[in-house]
Formats: C-alpha cells, sequence, structure tokens
C-alpha cells in the first residue's frame, strides 16, 4: 500500500505565496511521475504541474512563470511553490504519484483559496 500526505493549502490573497508539499510512503521501488491535479467547483480536474523520474517538468499553461515543481528524492517529497496567485487558483488541489509498474495513487487534496 502506498499513502500520500499533503499540506500546504490556505487561504491567501491575490498576489501572495504558497507552498504544497505532498510525501509518497509505503512500497514504492522507483517513482515514474509525481505531481499535482486540481479541481475547481464545476470543473473538471485538470494538471497543474508534473516532475518525472529523469527531471522533466509539464506545467498547465495558466500557472507558467509562477508556480515552480520540485523533489526531494530520498524524501520521496514534492512540493509546489506557487506565487503570484490568483482567484482562479482556487480548487482542491491533489497530489498523486506513478510508480513501480505504472500503479497511481491519489493524496487525500488540500484546500486552496485565492480571495481577490
Amino acid at each position: 500500500q502506498v499513502q500520500l500526505v499533503e499540506s500546504g493549502g490556505g487561504l491567501v490573497q491575490a498576489g501572495e505565496s504558497l507552498r504544497l508539499s505532498c510525501a509518497a510512503s509505503g512500497r514504492i521501488f522507483s517513482i515514474n511521475a509525481m505531481g499535482w491535479y486540481r479541481q475547481a467547483p464545476g470543473k473538471q480536474r485538470e494538471l497543474v504541474a508534473r516532475i518525472f523520474s529523469g527531471g522533466i517538468t509539464n506545467y498547465e499553461d495558466s500557472v507558467k512563470g509562477r508556480f515552480t515543481i520540485s523533489r526531494e528524492n530520498a524524501k520521496n517529497t514534492i512540493y509546489l511553490q506557487m506565487n503570484s496567485l490568483k482567484p482562479e487558483d482556487t480548487a482542491v488541489y491533489y497530489c498523486y504519484v506513478n510508480i513501480n509498474r505504472g500503479d497511481t495513487y491519489w493524496g487525500q487534496g488540500t484546500q486552496v483559496t485565492v480571495s481577490s
């Protein structure tokens, strides 16, 4: 079994910053990718950012230049530094990890609310 523990969400004003973290634990032999999705009320879940085992990163267009994903391999942990937050970034942010032979696990989600 694999567990993901997220932290760092909260309520901020537009223009401020937050850092999310996600730590994976359990029967993990190799991590193929880790990342963040988000889901706003009434909208589909969308990919925000991800980082692959080789270090390649992908970002959703609206967060490029504002968000940075990074990882700490020794702790199976990733971070999402979110700067210049906008009200439209308000959503529940979900961490995921793709491991071993391709199994994907999800975190419980953390709320990010940006007020205008």
